[in-house]
């Protein structure tokens, strides 16, 4: 089965193209190895891929050809526990991160966000 077919059905991209581009830039290995959107893929594959700078480490545990709901495409994986656990970490890391740079108090208040849509108004005109 193709690569770029199996990342689609297995629900890691909304469609084929997007899975195709991660696969031409890059992002995807399997065995470890840089390879073309239509190398075929078999049960026992280790796939990394990286999807919004988080990696993920996944073996192939079964072929499917249809796009089928969430639940039934997590059976056709196993995942690392341990990239699994880091990339948790890594999430967590990143939002608080986000949080704390823009507004180390937590959200803007009411008063603030007046003032940035102000200011943004002024850069409009």
């Amino acid at each position: 089965m193709r690569l770029d077919k199996w990342l689609w059905a297995a629900r890691f991209f909304k469609t084929r193209a997007l899975a195709q581009k991660h696969i031409e830039l890059g992002r995807v290995l399997v065995n470890g190895t840089k390879v073309k959107n239509s190398k075929n893929i078999q049960v026992g594959d280790s796939i990394d891929l990286t999807l919004n700078s988080l990696p993920y480490k996944i073996e192939v545990q079964q072929l499917n050809h249809m796009r089928r709901p969430a639940f039934e495409a997590r059976l056709l994986y196993s995942e690392d526990e341990s990239v699994a656990t880091k990339r948790a970490e890594l999430k967590a890391l990143k939002q608080a991160s986000q949080i704390s740079a823009a507004y180390p108090d937590g959200r803007p208040t009411k008063r603030d966000r007046r003032a940035l849509d102000k200011v943004k108004r002024h850069w409009e005109d």
